[in-house]
């Protein structure tokens, strides 16, 4: 049982030993979005998500023999920025991220500085 971070991804990018015994070791998604990280595989990730129905081994292929070996660095995975306004509209009004993404492009800046100030009352500085 090959270990999908230890072993088959570090084979696509680094190594070049085919180390895919098993396709049920080889998660697409997880696989496509660590491609993804770095610039030289974002158009090979995107290559594979136009065709998702390709079989396990055929994706597991097309990287191994796309990708350059070379040593790249660690890089953390992207995350989306939580907005911070965002967040206040979230917890004044009680409402999800849909919501509050609308309200934001409706409401003004007065009003944002009323709900922060609201929401900080009897907020002690740590």
């Amino acid at each position: 049982m090959a270990d999908l971070f230890k072993q088959i991804i570090p084979s696509l990018l680094s190594t070049k030993k085919d180390c895919l015994e098993d396709e049920k070791d080889y998660v697409p998604f997880v696989v496509n979005k660590a491609i993804s990280q770095y610039v030289d595989g974002i158009f090979y990730a995107n290559e594979m998500n136009r065709y998702p129905e390709l079989p396990k081994r055929a994706q597991y292929d097309f990287y191994f023999h796309s990708l350059a070996a070379k040593k790249r660095p660690f890089v953390k995975w992207s995350k989306p920025e939580k907005e911070q306004n965002i967040e206040l509209i979230k917890q004044y009004f009680n409402y999800s991220d849909k919501k509050a993404r609308e309200v934001l492009n409706i409401i003004s800046q007065d009003q944002l500085v009323m709900i922060r100030n609201v929401l900080t009352v009897g907020v002690e500085d740590e």
